[in-house]
């Protein structure tokens, strides 16, 4: 397989990088279900077959050449070729009589057509194969291999839960003839229909099953085989450590056979797994060592394009210029194919983002290192007329190959080579007949893409109208795919902010522009609460949440909510209150002179930064107050005399980007904080919130956490005291240091309804969901392990967590998008409101506030977001706590009741 040729990483990630997905090589690829590569040549039934003569024998032998020359072709990427030698010699199979081999050769001709986009022909195809099954039912092994073949073809047509039961049939076919690895390949193939049906937890357990019964197997190419399978799903699914793991014993089973090829395939899939985990250094080491071992041109292209990527992406541009001749030596040594088409689109790829970056340069007066390289170190690949030629190249490989999918993806980067030359009536014409071929070939992947381009095209030649119908083209169809953007990629969250982002963003500046109507306000904010949910997905790299819209005078006729956008030049917002129309206000924050590598993003950044240098006590500052004034002047002024003739009593923000991490309620009108005239709460977006008011009879509260030193992480010795505070307000469970473990507050969780869980213990926010987690006494409990912890009796039909409070996590130091594992907590726990820490604060002022808190809770009819408002203006009020940075820290996500 040759899965990098195209995207970041591996081409097998079409549908972030939206690049088609190149064919399977002749051994089962992990980046595919395994069973998409060609069956191999199965010795036929003797119940079959009657002895041949020797006229039989030759016309026999004719065939098996017709039908290795077939998969000769469909190994090469001559993908139309190849079904055009296969349909011959099915038909002499036919006149032969040669029923095993009728049945393969309609599996290799299923799977050619569904690499072509052919969906129709595919699964024609694999259900003759069936039907001639039934009426010989004389090969199990045939059944198995034919079973897990239809389910690749319905998986690659989105039947996820009709493949999954394929796939189960599959397995118990290859179980009976006692075929192990069969079994292993279709149980990995389930994982992926697990993971496009949402159900991330039964397909780790999968995968865990699998490691166990390979470790098992003596060391063999098969057993290497089903590692390096292993830690491709692994991947998939972003267990970045274990997927290494798998692929490391691979590799050292694969080194004990001097096993060439597979050495260098495993190195390069490990050299994926460090870019993912953005170790670079690592990554451009694996991939050095795989070229060193791979002879097969292909492999070997695969491998330095992979590198050329990784340098580029690392501005090393001049090492990457230095590996140039060697990638077009083997586009010039391989024949042209499906393979050699996506390597030169990928080329043209990386060329334009050099071109791009060596503009950037010479913007910042930096041409000296350019012109110290010379037009003979750059390969005379960096001008229009040169990037052009090799993606017309392209075009014309895939069209003598007949290839649509690969030519809708070359014309497409064609386009966007227009575009990069602000050429753009011709990239225009260019997009719209890529996108007419993707669209007729059911090439959803590589559709978006072009939708995407075209809108952008369109808005630069000022046609807005028509720009936000491609965009919304292109969001629609971001929605359809959004099981399979997550389940998978592996590189899913390297690459969402620069693929997938940008559409929602765009598509909600185009919707602002120029007074929007309400119409388009209310799509702008579907579109902001679309992107907000989204970044979750991604957060986890699962379809963790489903969009229920509530409307805001459903919710609570007290609160407005701010969306906010930020675009290039501006922070945005769309405010909502009840029974009042939206309104849009926006605030330029770059203006068209300033320096062009400025952008609203770093400028608020820089705000970030400024406020939190004034969190600090026992620092003093000449404007303590301005960063905090700032964004009150850019987020609430506007509307502040709408928010006070409203009634408004709670106002609920969807925060986008950092503006996530700051602290609301410290934001100052020059006479008080916000939080002195407001209930606060932040949410992911009225589609997430499950609406409820929690009642005093409902206190009953699980409180744990650690007062001692664990792992590396200080002691909290305001911890006992907090919790013991608690205990004597409400009827409370205690689990403190020793008993806080993971298995006593599963089990606690499980017997006992407790509408307030009270976590006091070391925890973490990233902007990473793996660097995301909880301290226990014995352990860290992950974010993506707290549904199964959390919500267990959910399951039992028990009452969802109502409160759940994190009194001592921090956001991770240095992370300004660290926020979103905050949110991610919040969403991931199951509970309908989460109060948590922006940053670490002291113990005596935390267990103040806590202790109000409760009391606040205890008073009939006063809303979650109230009663963090009362204790934190307790601590507002006191001489001792009045600075921020003592009670500001404090957040409630979620339902605000």
């Amino acid at each position: 397989m040759y899965p990098s040729l195209l995207s970041i990483l591996t081409l097998s990630l079409k549908l972030i990088t939206f690049s088609p997905s190149p064919p399977p090589p002749l051994s089962p690829s992990p980046h595919l279900p395994i069973s998409a590569s060609p069956l191999p040549p199965l010795s036929p039934s003797p119940h079959l077959r009657v002895s041949p003569s020797p006229l039989l024998t030759s016309l026999e032998e004719q065939t098996s050449n017709l039908f290795r020359q077939g998969k000769t072709l469909y190994r090469a990427g001559k993908l139309t070729q190849a079904a055009k030698i296969w349909q011959q010699a099915l038909q002499q199979y036919t006149t032969q009589g040669n029923i095993p081999k009728q049945i393969q050769t309609w599996n290799h001709l299923a799977l050619v057509y569904r690499d072509l986009g052919k969906w129709e022909a595919a699964s024609v195809a694999i259900d003759r194969a069936i039907a001639i099954l039934k009426n010989n039912p004389s090969s199990q092994l045939l059944l198995a291999q034919t079973l897990n073949n239809k389910g690749a073809i319905q998986l690659a047509k989105g039947q996820s839960k009709i493949a999954l039961e394929t796939w189960k049939q599959s397995e118990a076919a290859y179980t009976a003839v006692g075929d192990q690895i069969g079994t292993i390949g279709t149980q990995l193939n389930q994982t992926q229909a697990l993971q496009t049906l949402g159900q991330y937890r039964r397909a780790k357990i999968v995968l865990e099953q699998i490691n166990a019964q390979l470790q098992q197997f003596p060391d063999s190419p098969l057993k290497a085989n089903g590692l390096h399978s292993l830690g491709i799903a692994l991947l998939r699914v972003g267990d970045f450590q274990p997927a290494q793991i798998a692929l490391l014993s691979s590799l050292k089973i694969s080194q004990s056979l001097n096993d060439e090829a597979a050495i260098s395939k495993t190195l390069m899939e490990l050299g994926n797994v460090a870019r993912v985990r953005q170790e670079f250094e690592k990554a451009q080491a694996f991939y050095q060592q795989a070229a060193l071992l791979a002879f097969e041109p292909s492999l070997q292209l695969q491998v330095q394009l992979n590198q050329f990527s990784l340098l580029v992406d690392a501005n090393e541009i001049s090492k990457a210029i230095s590996i140039l001749p060697t990638i077009k030596s083997l586009l010039e040594e391989i024949p042209p194919s499906r393979i050699t088409v996506y390597a030169r689109v990928n080329l043209a790829e990386n060329l334009i983002k050099i071109k791009r970056w060596e503009d950037g340069e010479r913007g910042r007066g930096r041409e000296g290192e350019m012109g110290r390289r010379g037009d003979a170190e750059r390969g005379r690949f960096n001008d229009f007329q040169d990037i052009a030629q090799i993606l017309i190249k392209a075009v014309s490989e895939a069209r003598v190959l007949q290839d649509q999918r690969a030519e809708a993806y070359a014309l497409g980067q064609l386009g966007h080579l227009y575009e990069s030359y602000k050429q753009r009536q011709q990239a225009k014409k260019l997009t719209q007949q890529a996108l007419l071929i993707a669209v007729e070939s059911n090439a959803q992947d590589i559709a978006i893409s072009w939708q995407w381009q075209l809108g952008r095209i369109l808005a630069a030649q000022g046609l807005i109208t028509e720009a936000i119908n491609a965009y919304n083209q292109a969001f629609e169809t971001l929605s359809q795919l959004r099981g399979d953007l997550v389940a998978l990629n592996p590189e899913v969250g390297f690459a969402f902010r620069d693929k997938v982002e940008p559409i929602y963003r765009q598509l909600v500046q185009l919707l602002l522009k120029n007074e929007p109507s309400q119409a388009n306000l209310r799509r702008a904010r579907e579109v902001i609460e679309a992107l907000q949910l989204a970044q979750l997905n991604n957060f986890f790299r699962e379809i963790c949440f489903d969009a229920q819209p509530q409307q805001i005078d459903q919710v609570d006729p007290k609160a407005a909510v701010f969306y906010s956008i930020i675009l290039p030049d501006r922070l945005a917002v769309i405010l909502s209150v009840p029974g009042k129309p939206l309104r849009y206000y926006d605030t330029i924050l770059i203006s068209d002179n300033s320096d062009h590598q400025e952008n609203a993003s770093v400028l608020l950044e820089r705000t970030f930064d400024d406020l939190f240098a004034t969190l600090n006590p026992f620092i003093s500052n000449s404007e303590p107050l301005r960063p905090h004034q700032q964004l009150y002047d850019w987020l609430i002024r506007p509307v502040e005399q709408q928010l006070q003739n409203s009634g408004v009593k709670t106002l609920v923000f969807v925060l986008d980007g950092v503006l996530r991490g700051i602290p609301m309620a410290a934001l100052h009108d020059r006479q008080h904080y916000l939080i002195e005239k407001y209930n606060l709460a932040l949410t992911p977006g009225l589609q997430l919130l499950p609406p409820q008011l929690l009642k005093p009879e409902q206190l009953e509260t699980l409180a744990g956490g650690l007062s001692e030193p664990r792992q590396g992480f200080s002691a909290l010795p305001g911890v006992i005291e907090e919790v013991e505070q608690i205990a004597k307000l409400v009827p409370a469970d205690v689990l403190l240091n020793q008993d806080f473990t993971r298995s006593r507050l599963e089990v606690k969780i499980d017997s006992t309804s407790f509408p307030v869980v009270h976590l006091a213990t070391h925890g973490q926010f990233s902007s990473q969901a793996e660097k995301t987690f909880l301290l226990t006494w014995d352990g860290r409990i992950n974010v993506k392990d707290l549904d199964q912890l959390l919500q267990v009796r959910e399951r039992q039909n028990k009452r969802p967590i109502e409160l759940l409070i994190l009194s001592a996590c921090q956001t991770a130091a240095g992370d300004k998008r660290a926020a979103l594992g905050l949110a991610g907590v919040a969403l991931r726990s199951g509970a309908r409101s989460t109060m948590a820490a922006l940053w670490s604060v002291q113990d005596d002022s935390t267990t103040k506030l806590m202790i109000e808190l409760y009391k606040a809770l205890k008073q009939p009819g006063v809303t979650k977001a109230e009663a963090l408002r009362q204790a934190q203006l307790s601590l507002l009020k006191s001489p001792q706590y009045q600075h921020p940075a003592y009670w500001s820290a404090f957040v409630l996500v979620g339902n605000w009741l």
